[in-house]
């Protein structure tokens, strides 16, 4: 089986640890999304699609449009970069979100707010890396962040009381695995992630998890949950194809869902390559 990952320029562990254990059975090869010169050469079996930028989103549904699976879809992906979409499907669905209002740009939020009756968490609208994730407990403080941020399309939500704490969960296939770390609201060092057991987290966490795969059509998923008091859930981020980083299993996981998601394509032939494929990444 041939396996394509779409992925930008860094290195990631848990994909080379996959790669590793399904050589030399299978041939896993990395596709950099903005270095394809012929994206209608022979499919692979199998696409893994870890980037999220819009040349690797483009890559995936051209793949998918020709028959390619692609774990996650291109669509799942994209719906997941898009936080007023994310919040929309999920409250659809009855999950745990807090109440999302989209706003074109933080300069015009902060032009407009004069005063907070309680904090707020601002986001930007569109998830990356590096993206405007902040507490806000005073219309000084937003016009701070407006300083920086001014052209910024933002989401505002409700900032809950919780424990301080976020709970990571990241489903693989039908692997669960789940760490702690401090949220990424805290005003001092967030700290280490520390890997949590699955029986420490609170009852009917696991469904709520896999009821999120469900909705969001992800096999390959992160769920940031905080714990607002006695266990209630409240879902604050979901990310399609997370780092999963120190997770003992998780490529067993990831190698698991590939060779049971690929389709054997007999369009190969010894001397064929399918589009950008090499051997790793820089």
């Amino acid at each position: 089986m041939r396996i394509g990952v779409i992925a930008s320029g860094t290195r990631h562990p848990v994909l080379d640890a996959m790669a590793g254990l399904l050589a030399p059975a299978h041939h896993v090869g990395w596709i950099d999304p903005g270095h394809v010169t012929d994206p209608n050469g022979p499919l692979a079996d199998v696409y893994l699609l870890k980037a999220r930028t819009r040349p690797a989103l483009t890559l995936a549904r051209m793949l998918e449009d020709r028959g390619a699976p692609v774990v996650n879809s291109a669509a799942a992906t994209g719906l997941c970069q898009d936080r007023t979409a994310m919040a929309a499907l999920a409250h659809s669905a009855g999950l745990p979100f807090p109440a999302t209002t989209a706003f074109p740009t933080l300069g015009g939020l902060s032009d407009a707010t004069t005063d907070l009756t309680r904090p707020l968490v601002v986001k930007s609208r569109h998830s990356r890396r590096h993206d405007l994730v902040a507490r806000v407990d005073s219309a000084v403080r937003l016009r701070a962040l407006a300083a920086d941020w001014a052209q910024e399309p933002v989401v505002v939500q409700p900032f809950a009381d919780n424990s301080g704490q976020d709970h990571k969960l990241w489903v693989v296939g039908d692997r669960v695995f789940a760490a702690l770390r401090p949220s990424e609201l805290a005003s001092t060092d967030r700290g280490p992630t520390v890997p949590l057991p699955l029986g420490e987290l609170p009852a009917g966490w696991i469904d709520l998890v896999r009821e999120v795969g469900a909705v969001f059509a992800l096999d390959v998923y992160g769920v940031d949950i905080v714990d607002t008091g006695d266990g209630t859930p409240l879902i604050v981020d979901i990310n399609a194809f997370p780092g999963i980083r120190d997770q003992e299993g998780a490529p067993e996981a990831l190698a698991a869902l590939v060779t049971a998601t690929g389709q054997p394509n007999s369009s190969w032939s010894e001397s064929a390559s399918c589009p950008g494929l090499s051997p790793r990444i820089g």
